[in-house]
Order: C-alpha cells, then structure tokens, then sequence
C-alpha cells in the first residue's frame, strides 16, 4: 500500500512539473509577424508562405499579412523600428532617408541583368553597406529575393522607344522620394499611388502606365488595360526580405540560423519561380495582343545616370563602389 501511495504521489507530482514547463516550452515559441504589401494569392506570398512559413518548422509562429491589411505600402520599416512589426518585404527606396547610401541600389540601369545582380548580392561588396543598415536602421537584411526586372506597361497609341517620348506621361511609381525620382529621371510625369490602387488608376486615366515586371503586371491584372510593354529592364528588382534587429537579437543562435537559412531559401525559390514566370508570361502576353518590344535602352541609360549624376542621388555613394559593382562578372 506504501509502495502504491508513494507510485501515486510522484505521478502526481510528475504532473504538477509538466503543467508548470508546459507554458514555458509554449513561450519558448518564436512569434515572427510580417508584412507585405501584394495579395495573399500572389505568387510571392505563396512561395513565402511554403518556403520560409514551412521552412522555419514547429519553433516558429510565422503569423503573414498581405495584401498592405497590417500596415500601409511604404510604412513598414518604420513600424519594425517602433516594435510593432517583426518583418517586411521592403524596397531599397525605403532606406534613402535614414541611409542615404542606400540610393546606388535603386539607381536604374545598375545591373546588366538577372546573373549580375545575384553575383552582386552573393559577393563582399555590399557588406559595409549592409552594417550601415543595420546600425542606423535597427534592421537586418536577411536576403535579396528576385522579383523581376522592371519594364514600362503603358496604354498609348504609339511606342516609347526614347525619355523625350515619355516627356507627359503620368507613369505610377510606388510612394517615396526615392520611387518618385526613378520615373522623373526616366523622362515621365511619376504619380505617387499605392500598389494596390494602380489597377482602378489604370482603368480611370489617372495614370498612363506602370512599371513592374511581368510577374507583377499579370498578378494584378494590369495587362487587361495596357497595349504596350518596354522591355527598357531598368531595375533588376530585389525585395530586401528584412527583421528587426531587436526581434533578431531576442533569438538564440540556433534560432537565428534557422530564421537566416529559410529565408535564403525562400530567395532561392522565388528566383527560380520568378524567372520561369517572365519567360512564360511574355509568351503569353504577346499572344494576348500586348505589343512586347525593346525601346532604345542605350538612350534610356546614357540619359538617366547623367541624371543620377547631377542629382542629390549620388552625392552619398560610397567611392569606388559603383567600379566594384560594375566588375563583378565580367
């Protein structure tokens, strides 16, 4: 009887442990909330959903908003700084204002193509850059996912085959200083509207045209409005897939490992799907009607760096950088 009493009480009191450990395993769990401004059934978020969702395992509590129902296109960063958002899907212009070195990145016609902007990320070159980042940001850049190269999508009844032709088209570019200046220097009228709001803006005439690749072009429909599309490739567009470094400094080692190993990931598949996508859906779009071809890009190059150049734009590029760039691959 003594026997079955003692067996009894250290049951008991194995349950009384696991009740108490149980809520501490279960705070152990890494909640990783992030932000993104395209729609839920976007590839992109898909593909981020799988590849890094899946990937970071049971630990992690990957909680996804889409489609900009968190926070606002453009807001992002700032809310990673302030504590309420742990991840976002930025764009290099969101950094010009606090890292105003930043601005060479989103300096058009900077990458030959697709292979040079890889071979530039997976090299040493930006390192410095990134510490920038991570100093005077308070974030931390965990990879570089390709999302396409940028072309012009217009509706007109003639080409654009030079920046003088561009001169009066109200062409839309996501907001920011530094959005706005890329399709100023191109030649255009840029019209700061939200991602979300460029289709009805196409379908009313608020705009002329629109900038994205193809993927994006067809995720959100802007092909049923345009007739034309230059291959002009002006930004070989990477999202900067970031943390906040006080969500990055919580975790442990191991924790950060995984977080940065997924996330490379994600980059490895949504370049593969990305390049698949622009291949196929130029096809298609020149089946469709859509008049796909290549303006002058040499006009379009020589033209925006001068402007760069002049510009408030390059007065922080770090020296030599640009040569270091430009050699890589070559």
């Amino acid at each position: 009887m003594r026997k079955l009493t003692s067996i009894l009480a250290a049951g008991a009191a194995l349950v009384a442990v696991q009740a108490t450990l149980t809520p501490a395993l279960a705070a152990d769990k890494v909640e990783l909330i992030y932000s993104d401004t395209v729609s839920e059934n976007d590839i992109r978020s898909t593909t981020l959903k799988k590849e890094f969702g899946e990937c970071l395992g049971s630990d992690f509590d990957f909680k996804p908003y889409f489609g900009a129902t968190l926070f606002k296109q453009g807001t992002e960063l700032t809310a990673m700084q302030r504590g309420n958002l742990d991840m976002g899907n930025l764009a290099i212009f969101d950094f010009y204002n606090q890292v105003p070195s930043t601005t060479l990145l989103g300096t058009p016609f900077l990458f030959r193509d697709y292979a040079h902007m890889r071979a530039v990320y997976n090299s040493d070159v930006l390192d410095p850059m990134l510490k920038e980042i991570e100093d005077t940001a308070k974030v931390k850049i965990l990879a570089f996912p390709y999302i396409g190269a940028r072309h012009l999508g217009y509706k007109a009844d003639k080409r654009v085959m030079t920046p003088e032709d561009l001169k009066g088209m109200k062409l839309r570019m996501p907001p920011g200083e530094g959005w706005q200046f890329v399709g100023e220097a191109m030649g255009a009228t840029p019209v700061p509207i939200p991602f979300t709001e460029v289709y009805t803006a196409l379908q009313t005439g608020a705009i002329d045209g629109q900038d994205n690749g193809f993927p994006a072009t067809h995720s959100m429909k802007f092909d049923e409005i345009i007739n034309h599309i230059g291959k002009t490739a002006h930004l070989i567009a990477a999202n900067e897939f970031t943390i906040s470094l006080s969500k990055w400094n919580s975790m442990t080692p191991n924790q950060q490992a995984k977080v940065q190993s997924c996330a490379k990931n994600f980059e490895a598949a949504l370049d593969k799907i990305t390049l698949d996508q622009e291949a196929d859906l130029e096809g298609k779009m020149k089946a469709a009607g859509i008049d796909v071809y290549t303006p002058d890009n040499a006009a379009f190059q020589s033209h925006v760096l001068e402007v760069y150049k002049a510009s408030k734009y390059s007065r922080d590029w770090p020296e030599g950088l640009v040569d270091k760039i430009v050699a890589i691959g070559k």
